[in-house]
């Protein structure tokens, strides 16, 4: 397992930032973090719920959607791709409120941009900064402070995947 310590947190009233070192190529970084959601992704962080989740998954382009498909083959979407740009940056808007509620329109989501540093070719850092939690409104702050434990559990949970399955 991945040491905790691994990943570095900062934070500021209306946005959080969070690097971390991983033992992976930035092609396979980006890919794991795009495309292998459903493998790392805390599933009590989604609508489904950890026993009825089928998969979390980003659609690979500027304006793609994050969703996540549910039982019965239920679909939410949850972001919206601003930024493609593998294997080096990804920006997505986060759509879900603090009440954990869809939120429908981009301009009241907060925005999750994803760097992907290469260091050596078998090395990359990684800086994950969600950014204007002002938009959320009222519970910017508080929902913030939630978040920032969430990205922390999420990201350890993405380098545990990462060291798991290097090769």
């Amino acid at each position: 397992m991945a040491d905790p310590d691994e990943v570095r947190q900062e934070f500021d009233r209306f946005s959080l930032r969070s690097a971390l070192r991983t033992p992976a190529s930035a092609e396979r970084a980006f890919a794991v973090f795009t495309g292998g959601l459903t493998d790392w992704w805390v599933r009590e962080y989604t609508w489904s719920g950890p026993q009825a989740l089928a998969e979390l998954g980003v659609e690979p382009r500027p304006g793609g959607m994050l969703y996540e498909i549910g039982p019965y083959g239920f679909r939410s979407d949850w972001g919206r791709v601003l930024t493609w740009d593998p294997p080096r940056r990804l920006v997505f808007t986060w759509q879900i409120g603090p009440d954990r509620v869809p939120v429908p329109d981009p301009a009241r989501a907060s925005e999750v941009e994803v760097l992907f540093l290469p260091e050596t070719p078998q090395r990359t850092r990684v800086e994950v900064e969600h950014r204007h939690f002002d938009r959320h409104g009222a519970a910017a702050e508080g929902y913030r402070a939630a978040l920032t434990a969430g990205w922390h559990e999420l990201l350890r949970r993405y380098l545990a995947t990462l060291t798991r399955t290097a090769g």
